[in-house]
């Protein structure tokens, strides 16, 4: 009886804890966020929206995508407005808490704080 009640445990332990292990919990994500003059915004319904000011862009003319978080994986699906592209972006996030978000895509790392 020890020994199932010891397996038991020990599998409940491994399931309860399998949707967090390389994930994040993707309600952190959701807000606006801002790296140097970069900034997305993620809400709760999976719309999101990029801009950049140095390019003279501000909030109300941001890019709109949609995101999916998989695991650590970021996925952005970019709808051109000149056309029915849709351009895909996937991002490996390394660190995402209340105040910081940083991922990585081609070899290069970026930082964001929340606002």
């Amino acid at each position: 009886m020890k020994k199932f009640l010891l397996l038991l445990c020990t599998a409940l332990f491994i399931f309860a804890g399998c949707d967090k292990i390389g994930g994040f919990d993707e309600s952190l994500l959701y807000g606006k966020w801002k790296s140097g003059t970069l900034y997305e915004k993620y809400s709760s319904s999976g719309s999101g929206w990029t801009w950049d000011t140095s390019d003279d862009v501000d909030e109300s003319e941001a890019q709109s995508f949609t995101w999916t978080l998989d695991g650590d994986k970021l996925t952005q699906m970019h709808q051109m407005e000149a056309s029915t592209a849709v351009i895909p972006k996937q991002y490996t996030i390394t660190t995402l808490t209340e105040t910081t978000l940083t991922y990585t895509a081609n070899g290069r790392t970026y930082t964001f704080k929340k606002q």
